[in-house]
C-alpha cells in the first residue's frame, strides 16, 4: 500500500513540476512581448505557390524596442524591384520606424502587427505566437506574393 501511495504522490509532483514550467514558459513569452525583445526563429516557408519547404540554415526576425531586423529567405514571384544580384534576394532588413500593434487572443496566444515605415515595398508583418512559443509568421509585400513562415519564439 505505501510504494502505491508514494508512486502515486511522484506522478503528481512531476504534473505539479510540469504545470509549473508551463506557467513560468507562458509569463516569460508575454513579457518578452510586451517588451519587444525577442527572435522569431523560422523553420519552414510556405509560399503563395508551391508547397511547404523546410529551412535548413538559420533564418530569423528579431524584435526590439527600437528596430526590426528581418533575414528571411523567400520564394516566390517578384513584379517589380526584383533585385539584380541574386545575393540580395529574400526579406532581409532593418527597420528602426515601424508601428507594433501586440494583442493578447482569448485562447491566451498573441498576434502582433509590425508596420516598418522605413522599408521599400514592405507592407506588413503579421506574427501569432502560442502560449507554447510556437509561432507563424505572415509577411505581405506590395511588389511579391504572399509567404508565411512557422517557427517558435527563442
Amino acid at each position: 500500500m505505501l510504494l502505491i501511495v508514494s508512486g502515486g504522490s511522484g506522478i503528481a509532483y512531476a504534473q505539479k513540476a510540469d504545470k509549473d514550467k508551463k506557467t513560468n514558459k507562458e509569463a516569460t513569452i508575454k513579457h518578452n512581448i510586451e517588451a519587444k525583445h525577442y527572435t522569431f526563429v523560422a523553420d519552414y516557408a510556405t509560399p503563395l505557390r508551391g508547397g511547404q519547404k523546410q529551412l535548413t540554415s538559420p533564418y530569423d526576425l528579431r524584435v526590439t524596442p527600437d528596430s526590426v531586423i528581418s533575414f528571411l529567405p523567400y520564394f516566390g514571384r517578384a513584379y517589380f524591384d526584383v533585385p539584380y544580384n541574386p545575393t540580395d534576394n529574400g526579406i532581409k532588413f532593418t527597420s528602426t520606424k515601424f508601428t507594433y500593434n501586440a494583442v493578447q487572443k482569448k485562447n491566451g496566444g498573441w498576434e502582433i502587427t509590425i508596420n516598418p515605415k522605413d522599408v521599400k515595398n514592405l507592407e506588413r508583418l503579421i506574427l501569432y505566437i502560442s502560449r507554447d512559443g510556437y509561432a507563424s509568421l505572415s509577411v505581405t509585400s506590395v511588389s511579391r506574393d504572399f509567404i508565411s513562415f512557422d517557427g517558435y519564439l527563442k
